[in-house]
């Protein structure tokens, strides 16, 4: 039996750094720096962690990050005030704001005082309206990320049925939007919690991806043979045999599958290394802009 090949997002997200470095290089040669700010509030640890590794990722590849720390106790109108400082700000490219946020706070409005032009993450209603008519000026981070592995892999998703698990609006939704547009060609279910007969469907899938956030959720009966198995989900379970008494999972049982699917994505070090390596590329492409330069494509 042909052993499930591993797609792994961690050599894919390096090949595509080496390529951004080359153009984050060029640009600054012709005098433009490109320049990342991210917003920390409180002291959630997952937070701090993800913060931590931008900064990593953007020093890599000499992209300048500023990194503004606030309290816990920040008011939603100082952090909107802040916000709203960055956007004015001629020096920076790129503004994301690290969530969860404080519950004092409402992450929708922050996500909308974000200027489009410098919304990497491709939150703010306006890039997302323009994601939906076929012309995205950033990418979603997650979902183009997937799209990369599958490119890079040697697996077109052109004329495939591509089955979604999960509707959120950081991954699944406008992943099954980018499916659709051309130059992708996929035809796209979208499933959900009510959807019926979800086992049925997800096995006519040629491409699965699980993106719901329940810990293996996915199990054999869900897979076609031969299909290609994306794991989107990060989840943390409680075992006594890991040193540190927890460890890291999917939404996909990857032991259950391994004999049906013909590819898959790991978790740790599948999907989940390619989302700062995609926020890397919207803050180049927003330092482009920014210049009267074309978007660079990968």
């Amino acid at each position: 039996m042909k052993e499930m090949k591993i797609l792994s997002g961690k050599i894919i997200s390096e090949e595509i750094r080496n390529e951004l470095k080359k153009e984050v290089d060029n640009l600054s040669t012709e005098g433009i720096k490109v320049t990342l700010a991210v917003i920390l509030v409180g002291d959630d640890p997952a937070s701090h962690v993800y913060v931590s590794h931008k900064e990593k990722g953007c020093a890599a590849m000499g992209v300048q990050s500023i990194v503004e720390r606030l309290p816990e106790e920040t008011t939603e109108e100082d952090l909107l005030r802040l916000v709203q400082d960055l956007n004015e700000r001629k020096d920076i490219d790129g503004i994301l704001c690290q969530v969860p946020l404080p519950p004092q706070i409402d992450p929708q409005k922050v996500i909308e005082m974000i200027d489009p032009m410098k919304d990497v993450d491709c939150f703010h209603p306006y890039n997302l309206g323009l994601l939906t008519a076929g012309a995205p000026r950033f990418m979603p981070c997650t979902p183009f990320g997937v799209l990369q592995i599958l490119k890079r892999s040697g697996y077109s998703t052109s004329g495939k049925n591509v089955v979604i698990l999960g509707r959120s609006n950081i991954v699944g939704r406008p992943l099954s939007i980018l499916l659709s547009l051309k130059g992708w060609d996929a035809t796209v279910t979208l499933c959900h919690s009510r959807t019926k007969n979800i086992e049925k469907i997800c096995r006519s899938a040629d491409i699965l991806v699980a993106a719901i956030g329940i810990p293996h959720f996915v199990s054999d009966d869900f897979v076609k043979k031969n299909a290609v198995v994306i794991d989107v989900g990060v989840n943390r379970i409680d075992d006594p045999n890991h040193p540190k008494g927890t460890r890291l999972v999917g939404d996909v049982d990857f032991e259950a599958i391994k004999e049906i699917a013909e590819a898959a994505t790991p978790v740790p070090g599948g999907v989940g290394p390619m989302t700062i390596s995609m926020l890397l590329y919207n803050t180049i492409n927003a330092a482009r802009l920014r210049n009267g330069k074309t978007t660079f494509e990968l």
